[in-house]
């Protein structure tokens, strides 16, 4: 009976091998559907956090704060997935003084050109004046659109260029909107 089980394991594997080989090797923009993608980019926001959070003023405030961050990592696409981590240098304004943070993501590739993905790592934020230095995790969602998604394919080609939309939330007492630009390479 093991003889049989085998040689119809072994049946069932070469369609899907020969699949495998017939596959796709690009994905919808160009870009290798597996191989390594690094990216930098910059992103400007507003980090707002709540009255119940540790990041709370001797007075009893909130710490609010303008943002422009810079941002450098490395996506792994695994055909239509994606996995990758990315380091940020955040410079704030108002009540926060710096921000740095390095997290994981994965998520998949959407249209043409576009990214969806979900967040995770960890980030330190350095409060001005009466305001402490913090450092807890932090979670997020995004999206990635790229030129072909937005109509811009004949403006500019396969660049490589893609603007960001993202929400983040440190440790579930804040909130982090962030909009920019991110260049693929």
């Amino acid at each position: 009976m093991k003889k049989y089980l085998l040689a119809f394991a072994l049946t069932a594997a070469l369609p899907s091998a020969a699949f495998a080989q017939e596959a796709q090797e690009t994905a919808p923009d160009g870009t290798d559907a597996f191989g390594i993608e690094p990216y930098i980019g910059v992103l400007g926001g507003y980090h707002e956090f709540s009255r119940n959070s540790e990041f709370g003023s001797p007075r009893g405030g909130q710490m609010n704060g303008g943002l422009v961050s810079g941002v450098a990592g490395v996506n792994v696409p695994l055909g239509p997935v994606f996995v990758g981590v990315e380091g940020n240098a955040t410079k704030g304004f108002g009540d926060i003084d710096w921000e740095y943070g390095v997290k994981g993501r994965i998520g998949g590739r959407a249209g043409e050109s576009g990214l969806i993905y979900a967040s995770a790592g960890y980030q330190w934020v350095n409060g001005r004046r009466a305001y402490g230095n913090e450092k807890d995790w932090i979670y997020g969602v995004g999206v990635e659109v790229g030129p072909k998604d937005i109509g811009l394919g004949g403006v500019t080609g396969n660049s490589g260029v893609r603007l960001r939309l993202s929400a983040e939330t440190y440790d579930f007492d804040s909130i982090r909107p962030m909009a920019g630009v991110i260049f693929h390479f």
